[in-house]
C-alpha cells in the first residue's frame, strides 16, 4: 500500500510537471522536475532528469542542459541510458562545431558493440560539417550508409547529407581495397614490345564499380 501510494503521488507530480512544461510556465516545470529528480523514487527521478535537461535545451539554456545530460551519463546504472545521455549532450554541441567535445562524449560509442553507434556517428558527422571539415564529415556519414544494420530511414537521411557535401566539394572516401598498391605490377599484364600500339580504351564500368568509385565534386 505504501509503495503504491508513493508511486501514484510521484506519477501525479510528474504529469503535472509535464503539463506545465507544455504550457506557459517553464520555470515552474523546471522546478517541479528538479524536485522529482531528487525527491521521488522508482523510475521517476530518471524520467524527470531527462525531461528537465530537454526543457533546459528548449529554453536556450545550453550550458545547463549540457551539465544535466553529463550528470545523467555518470549517475545512471543502465548502460543504454548513459549512452543516450551522451548522444543527447553531443547534439547540443553541434552548432558550436565542438568536434573535440563530441568525440569526448561519443567516442566510446563508435564501436560495433554499441546500439547507438550510428546515432553517435551522425552527431559526430554533423559537428564535423559545422566545424568546416567536410572531408571528415563525409567519411563519417558514408560509414553509416555502408552499414547493413542501419535502418532504411537513417540511410536515406544520411545520403542527403552526403549529396550536400559532394555538392560543396567533398569527395567520397575510397575504400582501401579499391586503391592499387604503389609500384605493384598489374595482374596478368601482357608484355609489350617497343613500337607496339596499345589499346587504351577503358572497358565500360559495371554498376557496382560506379557506385564504389569516388564521386567528382559538383560544379
Amino acid at each position: 500500500w505504501w509503495q503504491k501510494s508513493n508511486s501514484a503521488k510521484w506519477s501525479d507530480q510528474f504529469y503535472a510537471a509535464m503539463t506545465a512544461a507544455d504550457g506557459t510556465d517553464p520555470a515552474a516545470a523546471e522546478k517541479a522536475l528538479a524536485d522529482l529528480g531528487t525527491q521521488s523514487g522508482g523510475g521517476y527521478p530518471m524520467l524527470a532528469q531527462f525531461r528537465r535537461a530537454a526543457l533546459l535545451a528548449h529554453d536556450g539554456k545550453t550550458d545547463e542542459a549540457l551539465a544535466a545530460y553529463d550528470a545523467l551519463s555518470t549517475n545512471q546504472t543502465d548502460t543504454h541510458l548513459r549512452e543516450l545521455a551522451l548522444v543527447l549532450a553531443s547534439h547540443l554541441l553541434v552548432d558550436k562545431g565542438d568536434v573535440a567535445g563530441v568525440q569526448q562524449r561519443v567516442g566510446g560509442l563508435l564501436g560495433p558493440e554499441s546500439t547507438l553507434k550510428n546515432a553517435a556517428q551522425e552527431v559526430l558527422g554533423l559537428t564535423q560539417y559545422k566545424s568546416g571539415d567536410l572531408q571528415a564529415a563525409i567519411t563519417t556519414f558514408q560509414s553509416i550508409v555502408d552499414d547493413p544494420l542501419a535502418s532504411r530511414e537513417l540511410r536515406s537521411r544520411i545520403q542527403l547529407f552526403v549529396s550536400q557535401l559532394i555538392a560543396e566539394g567533398a569527395k567520397l572516401p575510397v575504400a582501401e581495397a579499391d586503391v592499387p598498391a604503389a609500384d605493384a605490377p598489374a595482374a596478368d599484364a601482357p608484355s609489350v614490345d617497343a613500337g607496339t600500339e596499345l589499346d587504351v580504351t577503358a572497358p565500360a564500368a559495371s554498376s557496382a564499380e560506379v557506385s564504389s568509385s569516388s564521386a567528382p565534386a559538383a560544379n
